[in-house]
């Protein structure tokens, strides 16, 4: 499962904009920091909308991407050398 929210790092915690739906509770997540201005999306003529609309259109591939066997390519240059 591949899900987004945005938040703010503030005193060793990370606070988000908004709750997730349908995330357990002990959910493991992993934290990028995004430096302000790092992404531009409107500078790329890129407005809310259409990033909304990309966000959900590549969220069909959360579940291949997240699939156990997919795992083989978070190696791929030892599991490549291997064969």
């Amino acid at each position: 499962m591949l899900t987004s929210v945005e938040g703010v790092y503030r005193d060793g915690r990370i606070e988000l904009k908004e709750t997730p739906n349908d995330v357990p509770e002990g959910t493991s997540v992993i934290v990028t920091f995004v430096k302000s201005g790092d992404i531009d999306l409107q500078s790329r003529g890129i407005d809310r909308e259409q990033a909304e609309a990309l966000r959900q259109s590549l969220s069909t591939f959360a579940d291949d991407w997240n699939s156990p066997e997919m795992s083989i390519y978070d190696n791929y240059d030892a599991a490549k050398a291997n064969l």
